[in-house]
């Protein structure tokens, strides 16, 4: 018989962003620039991810330093320049 081990990695969810990973996006519109906190999987809504931001953004009054995001609406950064 197969341990727990063996069982979540055969079924379990492979992150596409790893933690401290650089990514950019749109969030709500706005710009943003920052670095994956965790890529997850929580309910059955599907993967998400924590993004800590670099700069704060403001959504209608509430100031973030961190949100939520889809796959689809981030992109990794590969260099600044």
């Amino acid at each position: 018989m197969a341990n727990q081990t063996d069982y979540f990695n055969r079924i379990g969810y492979k992150p596409e962003y790893f933690i401290g990973d650089r990514v950019y996006g749109k969030f709500n519109g706005i710009p943003f620039v920052g670095t994956v906190g965790n890529d997850r999987v929580i309910s059955l809504a599907g993967p998400e991810i924590t993004v800590h931001l670099d700069l704060p953004i403001k959504v209608d009054t509430v100031v973030k330093q961190f949100i939520i995001v889809k796959h689809k609406d981030i992109k990794r950064l590969k260099t600044i320049e």
